[in-house]
C-alpha cells in the first residue's frame, strides 16, 4: 500500500517527509500498457517525477492541484505529475521520439539546453481573476551545465522560491517510485509555495544551520536500492538511529483521475463549431482519449451538435494540463 510519512527532529528546526508510492504507481503504468508502456529511462523519470509532486504537495498548505511539469526538446516532450490536496495522483509522459538505453535527463528532454521544469498550483476554488501560481525553473545549474538528476533541479527550485534548504532524494522502478524530503524549517512564515513567508529571514539562514547540515548528509548516504527495496520503519531508523524523531500518522496517496465526459464537452465547445464539424465530416465522430487514465470519450454527431445547442451551456472548468 502506498504511503507518505511526516517527521520532525525534536528541539531541532528540521522536517522531514518519506513516500513510497506502490498500488498507485503500478496503477498509472498499468494504464498505459495498452499504448506500449514507457521505455525504462521515461518510467524512472515519470515516477520520481510522481513521488516528488506527492512530497511537494504535502508540505504546504494549499487547496488545490499542484502540477509538475518537465518539458524540452528531446524525445520526451512533456512529462507531468498531478497531486490533490487529498493525495490523489496522476501522472503522464508524450514520447515522441527514439529513446536510446541509458538516457539521461538531458538526453530525454533537455538536448539544446532549452528544457524546462515548471511547478503550478492551481486553486480548486478560484476568486473573480485569481490565476494559477507558477514557477519555472531550467534544467541547467549557474554555469548552465545540464543537470542529470532530478532531485537537484527541485532542491533549486525551493531554494529559490521558498528560501530554504532542502535535501530531495528520488527513485522509481516498475513497481515503486519513492522519495525523501528533508527540509530546513522556515525561520519566519509558513514557508510554502505560494510565498508566504519572510525570504529575509530565511535567506539570512540559508546553508548555515549545522543540524539541518548533519541530517542532510545522513539522509544523503540513503542509496536507490535503499529507497526501493525498504520499507518506511526500515530507512528511518537505519538513517537517523541517533536522532530524537517524531513521527505523525501517515497518510496514502493512490491512484485518481479528474477526466469526465463533461470536462471533454467543455474543452470541444472551446474549439468551435466549424473544428468540431470538420472532424465529423472527416471521420464520422469526435474521439478523445485521456492521456492519464486511458478513458475514451466519443461524441456522436447528435453528441457534438447538443454542445453547441444552448446559448445557456456553461463551459465545466478544464483541467491547467489537457
Amino acid at each position: 500500500m502506498s504511503e507518505l510519512h511526516k517527521f520532525i527532529f525534536d528541539g531541532l528546526p528540521v522536517r522531514g517527509m518519506l513516500v513510497r508510492l506502490t498500488g498507485s504507481w503500478q496503477e498509472i503504468l498499468k494504464r498505459r500498457q495498452a499504448g506500449g508502456g514507457y521505455p525504462a529511462e521515461v518510467m524512472q523519470l515519470l515516477g520520481e517525477m510522481t513521488a516528488a509532486g506527492a512530497l511537494m504537495q504535502s508540505n504546504i498548505k494549499f487547496n488545490g492541484a499542484l502540477i509538475l511539469q518537465i518539458f524540452g526538446d528531446g524525445p520526451v516532450k512533456l512529462a507531468v505529475a498531478e497531486v490533490q490536496p487529498d493525495l490523489t495522483l496522476r501522472a503522464t509522459a508524450t514520447v515522441t521520439g527514439t529513446v536510446d538505453p541509458g538516457s539521461t535527463l538531458s538526453q530525454l528532454v533537455n538536448v539544446s539546453n532549452q528544457g524546462r521544469c515548471a511547478i503550478t498550483l492551481d486553486p480548486k476554488d478560484k476568486l473573480p481573476g485569481q490565476q494559477a501560481y507558477q514557477g519555472v525553473v531550467p534544467l541547467y545549474g549557474d554555469q548552465r551545465e545540464k543537470i542529470e538528476n532530478l532531485a537537484e533541479v527541485l532542491e533549486h527550485y525551493m531554494l529559490q522560491s521558498e528560501q530554504l534548504d532542502t535535501k530531495l532524494i528520488l527513485a522509481a522502478d516498475g513497481k515503486v517510485a519513492a522519495g525523501l524530503l528533508i527540509q530546513r524549517l522556515p525561520v519566519k512564515g509558513q514557508g510554502n509555495l505560494e510565498g508566504q513567508i519572510d525570504r529575509d529571514a530565511n535567506e539570512d539562514q540559508i546553508g548555515v544551520n549545522e543540524d539541518y547540515k548533519r541530517i542532510a548528509m545522513l539522509a544523503g548516504t540513503l542509496k536507490r536500492e535503499e529507497l526501493l527495496g525498504l520499507d518506511a520503519d526500515t530507512i528511518l531508523r537505519r538513517l537517523f538511529w541517533e536522532e530524537q524523531v517524531t513521527r505523525f500518522e501517515p497518510v496514502t496517496p493512490s491512484f485518481a483521475c479528474s477526466c469526465s465526459r463533461e470536462r471533454v464537452g467543455g474543452m470541444l465547445r472551446s474549439l468551435g463549431t466549424g473544428e468540431i464539424e470538420s472532424i465529423i465530416s472527416e471521420r464520422g465522430k469526435v474521439a478523445v482519449g485521456c492521456e492519464f487514465c486511458g478513458a475514451q470519450y466519443e461524441f456522436d454527431p447528435v453528441d457534438a451538435a447538443q454542445l453547441f445547442t444552448s446559448q445557456t451551456n456553461q463551459q465545466p472548468p478544464t483541467s491547467t494540463v489537457q
